[in-house]
């Protein structure tokens, strides 16, 4: 398969999307008869504060990072007795000019541009959520704009990798090189075992199919030697539906 057919995005159908009961008309925007685009992976996420995080790591400290994570997260949409309720639909599309194909029906990032700009594009049925101090005055605004696109081919293959396993993607459809564990990572409290410790999570075992970038995230961590990447963005997808 040639390296355009491999090109893929992460999308993301948001929890107002869900709440909305607009699914359908999303799936069916970015159908691969619309789209020549193919689901390589899909998967309904409860999403983690910890994975909101390092999905929105570029918002660190903006005003609007809170709500962002409480609007990715569910709770915006969903209250504390509704908690089972708060989802994600994460996929992985995969064809040549995905990314510039998919961006363009999704729409302008802001609802209201959106509707102005493109008026038939998904983001168009979205709405723009004032965020105010606790003073009740505007400070800022959060786009509630029912789904996520990559902005790029390197974030996509950030943002995959974050939300994504290999063996949540068939082998032929991997765009991404992998590679096989060959010991054990647990994960407790930000620190990494190579045995298990009451309470850890079991990150890998040996056998297991893993990005070749995470496995060597791991092994530097493993060796406390100099890191390029972060130990969360890839704990965070193994701890994906199991809290």
């Amino acid at each position: 398969m040639d390296k355009k057919q491999l090109e893929q995005i992460l999308v993301l159908i948001k929890p107002d999307a869900l709440k909305n009961s607009i699914t359908g008309f999303i799936f069916s925007q970015l159908s691969e008869f619309h789209t020549g685009a193919r689901f390589a992976g899909a998967k309904v996420v409860n999403v983690t504060r910890f994975l909101a995080e390092e999905h929105y790591a570029e918002h660190r400290g903006k005003v609007f990072y809170e709500s962002l994570l409480d609007y990715i997260t569910g709770v915006v949409h969903y209250p504390e007795e509704e908690k089972w309720r708060r989802r994600v639909i994460a996929i992985v599309y995969q064809g040549p000019d995905v990314l510039k194909t998919l961006r363009a029906i999704a729409g302008p990032t802001n609802p209201h541009q959106a509707r102005e700009e493109k008026p038939g594009c998904i983001r168009a049925l979205g709405t723009v959520v004032p965020i105010k101090d606790a003073n009740g005055n505007v400070v800022d605004s959060r786009m509630d704009n029912l789904i996520h696109t990559s902005a790029n081919y390197e974030d996509a293959e950030r943002e995959i990798k974050l939300w994504f396993v290999p063996h949540d993607i068939p082998p032929l459809m991997r765009a991404y090189p992998t590679e096989i564990c060959a010991t054990h990572y647990y994960y407790k409290d930000g620190r990494l075992y190579g045995t298990y410790e009451p309470e850890s999570s079991l990150l890998l075992a040996p056998g297991d199919v893993v990005w070749k970038t995470d496995l060597e995230i791991l092994q530097s961590y493993a060796r406390n030697k100099p890191v390029k990447g972060k130990l969360n963005a890839v704990v965070a997808k193994y701890l994906i539906n199991k809290n």
